[in-house]
């Protein structure tokens, strides 16, 4: 290959696409983007949760992710915690969202144990006893909730990574089955949304 064809493949080729992976590394990099991005996914996420408390009538729609709170000593591992990041409260209802912070998982075993293997909790009244509330009647008591119900948002390969849940602090509300299919697929779609951000 003559030294022309060689300088025209590296000007022509390799130059524009080291430009583009040298902006691509800068554009990760810049801060601007990634609080852009954050307000990006933000706006879309509190968007859908006011669309869900609407559609479904709640009073008070809301969504947790699981994080690193710290680590333990002397080991070092990471603490697994959760927060309320997302909220929608309607008029007349309180907000949990500041109570909700930093909150280790295994103080809410019984409840995350179980989205984790059946994606769904649902209690159409907190004060029937017949009704299992896995040990979340005491905190529903503390929010003035009268019936929730909590889905698992998982990724599309099934990892569990937050939790929507609607609280109904008026009345007791019920949930008919088909509800609660339109609320699983709004959980599916809120993962996707809050996996590309993370991994973005």
């Amino acid at each position: 290959m003559s030294t022309p064809v060689i300088v025209a493949f590296i000007t022509g080729v390799l130059g524009p696409i080291l430009v583009l992976y040298i902006k691509s590394f800068i554009d990760k990099k810049n801060p601007n983007d990634m609080v852009r991005d954050t307000l990006r996914v933000s706006e879309l996420v509190t968007t859908k949760i006011e669309q869900i408390k609407d559609e479904f009538d709640s009073d008070r729609v809301w969504i947790t992710q699981f994080h690193n709170g710290g680590s333990f000593y002397p080991t070092g591992k990471s603490m697994a915690k959760f927060s309320i990041i997302y909220e929608s409260v309607a008029p007349g209802a309180t907000s949990i969202q500041s109570n909700f912070h930093n909150i280790p998982v295994n103080l809410f075993s019984k409840s995350i144990n179980h989205l984790l293997e059946n994606d769904l909790i649902e209690v159409s009244d907190y004060k029937d006893e017949v009704i299992p509330t896995f040990g979340l009647r005491y905190v529903a008591q503390d929010t003035g909730c009268k019936s929730g119900y909590l889905f698992a948002i998982k990724t599309i390969e099934g990892k569990f990574i937050g939790t929507l849940g609607l609280d109904y602090t008026k009345k007791k509300h019920k949930l008919d089955e088909e509800s609660i299919i339109q609320l699983q697929v709004h959980a599916s779609s809120l993962g996707g949304v809050l996996m590309t951000h993370l991994l973005g």
